[in-house]
This record gives C-alpha cells, sequence and structure tokens, in this order.
C-alpha cells in the first residue's frame, strides 16, 4: 500500500519560504498525480496544488505565484516550495495521491499524516 510521509514544516517568517516535501513508500509516485491540501484551525480543507503523473500543475488562487510544485519521480517524492508567505497560510498541509488524472481533493485515494505550518513573525 502506498504511504505518504510530509516533511519541511515548522515556523515561517511572513514573507519567508519554506519547502515541504512529501516522499512516498509503498509503491512508485511515478502514476500517481499527488496534491497538496491544507486545513486551517476552524476552517474546511483546501486544495491547494496539484501535479499530475505527466508533470502538469495547478494551483488555488490563494498561492498563485508563490507557491510551486514539483516532482522528482527518482527520489519518489513531491515537493511544494513556498515563497513569500502570509500568516494567511497557517495550517496544516497534507500530501495526497491519486490514480486519477487530476487531483479531486476530495477523493484522493492516499492520504499523509500532515506537517503543521505556522507563518508568524
Amino acid at each position: 500500500q502506498l504511504q505518504l510521509v510530509e516533511s519541511g514544516g515548522g515556523l515561517g517568517q511572513p514573507g519567508g519560504s519554506l519547502r515541504l516535501s512529501c516522499t512516498a513508500s509503498g509503491y512508485i509516485l511515478d502514476y500517481y498525480a499527488i496534491g497538496w491540501i491544507r486545513q486551517a484551525p476552524g476552517k474546511e480543507r483546501e486544495g491547494v496544488s496539484c501535479i499530475s503523473s505527466g508533470g502538469k500543475t495547478n494551483y488555488a488562487d490563494s498561492v498563485k505565484g508563490r507557491f510551486t510544485i514539483s516532482r522528482d519521480n527518482a527520489k519518489n517524492t513531491v515537493y511544494l516550495q513556498m515563497n513569500s508567505l502570509k500568516p494567511e497560510d497557517t495550517a496544516v498541509y497534507y500530501c495526497a495521491a491519486t490514480r486519477d488524472v487530476v487531483c479531486n481533493y476530495s477523493d484522493m485515494d492516499y492520504w499523509g499524516k500532515g506537517t503543521l505550518v505556522t507563518v508568524s513573525s
């Protein structure tokens, strides 16, 4: 079974950067679309970004131009580079995988346990 582990969360400064990693075990990620989904305190989960097995990407409007998703299939890892951080980016960030071509954030097949990102001065 595919297992996903997120890392790289922590405290970030407003205007600063963090890079999240999502590393898979159990299966190779090549055939999966991978999404990053976040949940802020008291709010519903929000799809942040998705990268297809072919490398096509999409982003939520709230992070477009600031976040970049990428994948390194040789390392079985997907990254989320987060720049120009804002306090409203504070959330638990989950990575999730699907065999579908695109990410349906409410119906992903496998989920990690999440990593907390706090943006504060």
